[in-house]
């Protein structure tokens, strides 16, 4: 088994992904990236499985290297900002119960989205926004790079070593390794390779991030520890 990290006695904190952790957007994000496509005139899956494992700039770098980059970035936010005005989305069970239980100063966001997307996501579905919020616009590194998650740890105070990450995605989990901190996925159908712990959904991990938060590790029956 991985080894969790945490310093007995030290204050403990929780660095959020948003989007497929604590937002059900893979509906939005998949039709955005149609929308897109199509005004392209290029093939809207093959967009979409590029996308899924790129940052914007290198997707159409890929799929439409003729293109005006910034031209293509400008229709692609135009599209996500209307998504956030119109778009149908949830927030994940559990999501709600949890944000609100944790202590203020205790926790962050770390998104490769942009905050006034995030910010109008949450407000439409009710999720409390914390102080921390990094962005990004706010790295010059987006994940899978360290740089994210850690500048998140050090706005809060807090050393990478007791902040837990939680994630659902490969390059956001293999941004907080990278970082040193304890790394549990969520709301995939197995835990993501290298976490230490995997929950099927975001609401199963509940009790275990507020045990967390709150004194040593915990290894209770809700989650599967992943084998190293």
């Amino acid at each position: 088994m991985i080894s969790e990290t945490g310093r007995s006695g030290a204050t403990r904190y929780v660095l959020f992904d948003v989007d497929g952790t604590l937002i059900d957007a893979v509906d939005n994000q998949r039709l955005v990236w149609r929308t897109w496509a199509e005004r392209y005139g290029l093939d809207p899956d093959e967009v979409h499985r590029v996308a899924l494992r790129t940052r914007p700039m290198e997707t159409f770098a890929q799929v439409a290297p003729d293109r005006d980059p910034q031209q293509c970035l400008a229709a692609l936010h135009g599209l996500e900002d209307e998504d956030v005005r119109s778009g149908a989305y949830t927030a994940f069970d559990g999501a709600s119960e949890l944000l609100r239980a944790l202590r203020p100063g205790s926790w962050a966001l770390v998104t490769s989205n942009y905050e006034h997307r995030v910010r109008g996501r949450f407000a439409r579905t009710g999720l409390p926004v914390p102080d921390v919020l990094v962005d990004a616009a706010a790295v010059e590194e987006g994940k899978p790079s360290p740089v994210p998650y850690l500048q998140a740890a050090a706005r809060l105070g807090a050393e990478p070593e007791d902040c837990l990450v939680i994630e659902d995605a490969p390059s956001g989990v293999e941004s907080g390794l990278r970082a040193g901190m304890t790394v549990w996925s969520v709301n995939t159908p197995v835990a993501v390779e290298g976490v230490h712990r995997h929950f099927g959904s975001l609401r199963e991990a509940v009790r275990d991030v507020l045990a967390f938060v709150s004194g040593p590790c915990p290894h209770g029956s809700q989650g599967t520890a992943a084998a190293e």
